[in-house]
């Protein structure tokens, strides 16, 4: 596969809406390979740390692969987790390839994370057969909404 035959999916953020979000999803990925033919593949991730499972994907028929490598982040004295290349201990660092003040980690506490929930949605026929052996069961939800 060539670098340009696949994209990820980085963040769906809805709020006051009528039509569902897997409904939505559908709708744009219906766009988006009208408007990118090459494009064989989407991927997208569920962070368990954050309460979500993919529940999203799994209605629109995405394939669950398993979870990526577990990491590392820090929480502040507020309790607010950081990813680890958000923390420095020169007390900033190139965000967004600007330059920030972010946290210490010397001022933090470190804690694991667990790994994320690996979405993959197939765009073409061929796609589809090559990644059907990564397929593995859909995760549940693990706490009520």
């Amino acid at each position: 596969m060539e670098p340009t035959e696949g994209a990820e999916l980085i963040r769906i953020a809805l709020t006051n809406r009528d039509t569902p979000v897997s409904r939505i999803l559908s709708i744009s990925v219906k766009l988006l390979k009208k408007h990118c033919p090459g494009l064989r593949l989407l991927i997208s991730f569920a962070d368990p740390a954050q309460g979500h499972h993919g529940g999203v994907y799994q209605a629109a028929g995405w394939v669950y692969t398993g979870q990526s490598n577990s990491s590392h982040g820090y929480k502040d004295k507020t309790g607010r987790v950081w990813h680890e290349r958000m923390v420095s201990e020169r007390g900033w660092n190139y965000v967004y390839g600007e330059k920030q003040k972010v946290v210490k980690p010397s001022e933090c506490e470190k804690t694991d994370l667990p790994g994320k929930h690996r979405y993959l949605l197939p765009l073409d026929d061929a796609m589809a057969e090559q990644i059907e052996e990564l397929r593995r069961p859909y995760p549940k939800r693990t706490d009520a909404v």
